[in-house]
């Protein structure tokens, strides 16, 4: 009698390989996008291969992938920073969000799939979840994931692709607007009306919701940013000279 080869399970995923400059880019992306890295702070390679365990070469390279993301930037003759918004930066990053997931929304509420809009859902959970335990940085991973569940579901490919190249600079956005807020728990309220706009099939409560919430949380973020841009200006201004005796 043949022995009966028993089928292989199909329940148990490959493992993944990853390179240690692959692991340094992904533990530094999530502490930026997180928010436990803010922006303007200085990444400095031997403090951070001693905090992650790996070489100043790894983490090197990891930096420069920050770089291309618009994650970090690299300041001639002082090294590496997070990201730091200007004004400018928020109005266009927020106006590009504007057009990007008011669109998502508007399609994710009309033809989602059911197993996207449980994707929705999940990610909405997650986010209440982070909000109430008041635990800042994973409530604005939470907040950024939860938009992007959003341009997932619209179906319209294109979108999702535009939407992948800038997300990095928006997880930004949304970890400086976050930063302004007293409490993580508001997110809750602030993003309900849009969740439940897209699980009842509403897509132009929808596309007006995601819009008024990116405004609002925008507006009072660039206000922030130039009046902190206007206190920076005045604080460099040279004195001016005192008068010489006659």
């Amino acid at each position: 009698m043949r022995p009966v080869l028993s089928k292989s399970p199909t329940s148990l995923a490959p493992i993944e390989k990853r390179s240690a400059e692959g692991l340094a880019l992904d533990s530094l992306r999530q502490a930026i996008v997180g928010g436990a890295l803010s922006p303007g702070a200085r990444l400095t390679e031997m403090a951070l291969a001693d905090q992650l365990g790996t070489s100043r070469a790894t983490i090197r390279t990891a930096l420069h992938h920050l770089v291309a993301e618009g994650l970090a930037v690299q300041v001639p003759y002082t090294g590496w920073m997070v990201t730091s918004l200007t004004a400018d930066d928020a109005w266009e990053l927020v106006t590009l969000r504007v057009g990007f997931e008011s669109l998502a929304a508007s399609l994710a509420a009309e033809q989602a799939s059911a197993d996207a809009l449980a994707g929705i859902a999940r990610a909405y959970g997650d986010l209440s979840v982070s909000a109430r335990s008041r635990k800042a940085t994973q409530a604005t991973a939470a907040d950024f994931a939860f938009h992007r569940a959003i341009v997932d579901a619209s179906g319209h490919e294109r979108l999702r692709e535009h939407y992948r190249r800038v997300a990095q600079q928006i997880s930004i956005l949304i970890a400086s607007s976050n930063a302004l807020m007293s409490d993580p728990a508001l997110l809750i309220a602030q993003h309900k009306p849009l969740y439940d706009a897209i699980r009842q099939r509403k897509p132009e409560r929808a596309r007006l919701l995601a819009r008024r919430h990116i405004e609002f949380e925008g507006e009072a973020l660039i206000a922030h940013l130039r009046e902190r841009d206007r206190a920076s200006a005045l604080t460099a201004r040279p004195t001016s000279a005192k008068a010489r005796p006659k």
